[in-house]
């Protein structure tokens, strides 16, 4: 069998490895627009910061695709996918065949239409690349304006905060990490972020871009020396959408991670699976998620048996010291909202259910949290006041105890 692989994130090294756990021997293709070995592109801010080192970022180690017997072609792009005669052409005009192929495109920056913009040289923080770039322009005197209160726009920040004179962060929406915090909890790590000296504009936007300063919807002028765009991403669908692929949001994939198109799969950032904890198809763009997918589709591409209906979006993310675990939906009751200084703890529950949960700098027994969720357990089955107080496995029943704890000997 010959496998092709369009990506070189989590996603497609999990597909290398669910291949191969089923066929020690197919011809396996590899193509990445960046020309770099594999790396864990969480770890950016972290390389920015100086906590990390280059060599320290490979996701795998340097002889994974050799080990594995993977071509690659670093620094290609896909132009089209052919389905009926089954090859990729590359920019170049190269044709690579395929039996099955997998789409793990991720995504790419969002850059929203502001007047001015495309006069000014502006930075993204997604890749390595755009770190390395970022980089070169950091210095003491130099004062930053970061377009987006989001994960990505904040990761930036914690990146160089202390390599600037100074850092401020504007946002339309009324708090930082809306999509993940609730308004306690945003406040919680806002108020840690300001005492380091981040300065937030909130409920504001960004009208207009010159050289050296923004103007803001309200008529503020932020003045900049080095400005980052981080208000979000756009899956890359391109590719299967133009060979008739099904595409919603994201490429629209099966619990066997296959698309609409006969022996195409998808896995990642790209891709809109099910996600049990809203009971519908959307974009999970985390980094577990990818791996489950990518793997899953790697086993069903080399002919076994793999599914993935169990996915709910998380993030663990950190922020200076400050820790945010969150997963599930934030729909239904708060039936538990502790805050005791840094620390948060809210579980939601909806129909008879938890269906998600919000921990900053509080994560005993989250596992619990995360079962409860995954495995859809209705409360009834929990001493839900002991769940309440201190999450552990005496909140189950003991008839779920027993199941939980079976062991085959």
């Amino acid at each position: 069998m010959e496998y092709v692989i369009i990506g070189n994130g989590t996603a497609a090294i999990a597909c290398i490895e669910g291949i191969r756990s089923e066929d020690k021997t197919g011809s396996i293709a590899l193509i990445s627009s960046e020309n770099r070995h594999c790396y864990g592109r969480p770890l950016i801010s972290y390389k920015l910061l100086g906590k990390i080192t280059a060599d320290k970022m490979d996701y795998r180690p340097r002889g994974f695709y050799a080990e594995n017997g993977v071509k690659t072609y670093l620094g290609h792009t896909v132009e089209t996918i052919n389905p009926s005669e089954k090859f990729v052409v590359l920019s170049g005009g190269e044709k690579i065949e395929y039996g099955k192929l997998l789409v793990a495109t991720g995504s790419r920056p969002f850059v929203p239409p502001t007047e001015g913009l495309e006069n000014v040289a502006y930075h993204t923080f997604m890749t390595y690349d755009d770190m390395e770039k970022l980089e070169k322009e950091l210095s003491c005197e130099k004062s930053v304006l970061v377009i987006g209160a989001g994960l990505i726009g904040l990761k930036c920040v914690e990146g160089i905060l202390h390599r600037v004179k100074s850092v401020t962060v504007v946002d339309m929406a009324d708090r930082i990490l809306p999509s993940i915090l609730d308004k306690t909890g945003s406040e919680i790590i806002s108020e840690e972020l300001t005492k380091l000296g981040v300065k937030f504009i909130l409920n504001d936007s960004v009208a207009k871009v010159e050289k050296d300063a923004a103007t803001l919807k309200s008529g503020k002028r932020v003045p900049f020396d080095i400005l980052v765009v981080a208000v979000g991403v756009r899956p890359n669908v391109e590719l299967v959408k133009a060979c008739g692929g099904e595409v919603n949001r994201g490429i629209v994939i099966n619990a066997k991670c296959e698309t609409s198109v006969k022996d195409i799969y998808a896995a990642g950032d790209c891709s809109e699976g099910y996600d049990m904890s809203a009971g519908g198809n959307r974009i999970l763009a985390i980094l577990p998620n990818a791996y489950f997918q990518g793997r899953c589709a790697g086993i069903n591409m080399a002919g076994g048996v793999s599914s993935f209906v169990n996915a709910v979006p998380m993030n663990a993310i950190g922020f200076f010291g400050s820790h945010v675990l969150s997963a599930g939906s934030y729909e239904g009751e708060a039936i538990v909202e502790e805050k005791n200084g840094g620390n948060y703890r809210k579980l939601y529950v909806k129909d008879g259910k938890l269906s998600g949960y919000i921990l900053i700098n509080d994560f005993l027994r989250a596992g619990i949290y995360t079962s409860l969720i995954r495995n859809s357990t209705p409360l009834s089955e929990v001493d839900v006041e002991l769940l309440k107080q201190k999450p552990q496995l005496l909140a189950f029943s003991e008839a779920v105890r027993a199941a939980k704890l079976a062991r085959k000997v």
